[in-house]
Order: structure tokens, then C-alpha cells, then sequence
């Protein structure tokens, strides 16, 4: 395993590592000009299919973060990625935002309810009842069922949301168990697909998550070199409840941000 100053690309999560509830987190900025600064590759990434990299980078932007959006990697683009090598210029059958479905038109793939190769869920604002009934019938009539994450809630506001995890249970429940392939977090396939997006190797990057049951999980099982930071929703009890841990344990990415001037080669 790298040390980390042998690390030269970066994964990270996005919300509770670089933003909360739409505020940097200390450090954040900097660590993420600091990458851009010196060509460090690096990508930052979110389970949540809603959105299309340039709405994320928009967001980010009004966070006070500098993203550009070719540094985003969402479920949606690897589920896609994923789709695209196993059945290229295939079919769906989609429940989800524009971030699926641009992503998935971007792959090759058609959209359409009649003998879909998969049907595909992700999240969305507004679950339709008749959308799900559909997506019943036609993962019962044979195609093959895939979700773009697992989280079975989300956070608003107001207290937890059911999400696409939710969602996918309550259509496995009806397909007499048929239970979707999850490609985001914490499968390793997400990372996998981050690390050809942007050249890197395991053995020399890192993944900075705020999650031990999918941010350092599927890093350990990618090889990836694991920094939890506490910013997020895991506390010492929390890492405790683990038979794994992570390779480093820090307070916030500002831990991660060099101190003194960095030297120009201008």
C-alpha cells in the first residue's frame, strides 16, 4: 500500500469530504487548487445520479469550490460506462434525472419501454407509481435489472428521504426477489471506472470518503490508499463498528493541503 507521499492521483467524495449542505468545508477550496495548481490528476465523486457533471460543477462553484466538471464522476456516468462495455448501443428502460439519462444517451444507449434490454433506477425527485409497476413487468418479462446506487435514504431538510435503494426493494419484493446489480459505491466497479477516467493506477491513489461502509470499503477492495476524514457521518464509534479501517484517519481534507508558498516554474 502507498504511502501518501507516494501518491500522485486522487478520488474523494463529495458531500460531507468537500461540501455540507452546500458549504465548503474548511480546506476544501485550497485542496482542490492545490491539485489544479499542480496538475495532480484527481476526481471527485458522488453516488447521487440526479444530476449531469455541469449541474454538479455549478453547485460546487456556488459552494466556493472550482470544479470543473470533467473532474466529476457520478454513479450515472459509471453506470453508463458500465452499460456501454457490456451491451454497447443497447436499450433501457429508465427511472431518473437528466444526470442518467443524459449519461446513458451519451453511451449509445436507447431509450425505451418495449423489450428494454435493463431497466435501470436511480434517484429521482418524484418516484412514479405507474413507472415503477412498469419497471416490474418488464424485469419480469426478462431484462435485466440494474441500479445506479444503494443508499435506501437521503438527506433533505426535513429528515430522510427514500432513495434509489428504497425503491429497488420494493421492486425486488414484487419480482419475487430479482435483485438489481448496484455499479456506485460501494462497489469497487465505481472506482475502477474512476481510475480509467483519469489514467491512474491503484497503487499510487488515494480515496478521501467520509463513509466506512462505502467510501473505505470499496477503496480497500479497489487497492486504493484510504483517508476518512470525520467531516462527514462517521465518528470514532462508528470506525469502531468496522472489522476493517481505513489507512488514515484525519479531522478534514485541510489536513491534506501543503503550508507555504508553492514554487512556480513561471
Amino acid at each position: 500500500m502507498a504511502r501518501r507521499d507516494e501518491i500522485e492521483c486522487w478520488l474523494t467524495d463529495m458531500d460531507g469530504v468537500l461540501v455540507h449542505e452546500n458549504s465548503a468545508l474548511p480546506g476544501a477550496p485550497e485542496l482542490i487548487q492545490q491539485w489544479r495548481d499542480q496538475g495532480t490528476p484527481f476526481l471527485v465523486l458522488t453516488n447521487n445520479s440526479i444530476y449531469t457533471p455541469r449541474d454538479l460543477a455549478a453547485r460546487l462553484r456556488a459552494s466556493g469550490l472550482d470544479v470543473p466538471e470533467e473532474s466529476i464522476w457520478t454513479s450515472a456516468l459509471a453506470t453508463a460506462d458500465f452499460l456501454k462495455s457490456q451491451a454497447p448501443g443497447g436499450s433501457a428502460y429508465v427511472i431518473g434525472e437528466a444526470g442518467l439519462t443524459t449519461a446513458l444517451h451519451e453511451a449509445g444507449f436507447i431509450m425505451t419501454d418495449t423489450n428494454p434490454d435493463y431497466v435501470v433506477v436511480g434517484e429521482t425527485r418524484s418516484y412514479s407509481f405507474d413507472a415503477i409497476t412498469k419497471a416490474i413487468r418488464l424485469i419480469g418479462a426478462g431484462a435485466r435489472f440494474i441500479s445506479t446506487n444503494p443508499d435506501a435514504t437521503g438527506p433533505s431538510a426535513e429528515g430522510p428521504l427514500p432513495a434509489t435503494g428504497a425503491v429497488t426493494a420494493m421492486i425486488t419484493k414484487a419480482t419475487g426477489g430479482m435483485e438489481p446489480y448496484v455499479v456506485g459505491k460501494p462497489n469497487p466497479m465505481m472506482f475502477r471506472s474512476a481510475l480509467n477516467r483519469i489514467g491512474a493506477h491503484s497503487e499510487n491513489t488515494a480515496m478521501i470518503g467520509d463513509r466506512m461502509d462505502t467510501d473505505v470499503v470499496a477503496g480497500i477492495e479497489a487497492g486504493l490508499h484510504t483517508i476518512l476524514v470525520l467531516t462527514g457521518i462517521s465518528d470514532q464509534a462508528e470506525i469502531d463498528r468496522y472489522p476493517f479501517r481505513p489507512d488514515e484517519i484525519l479531522s478534514g481534507v485541510h489536513e491534506l493541503v501543503s503550508t507555504g508558498p508553492v514554487e512556480s516554474d513561471l
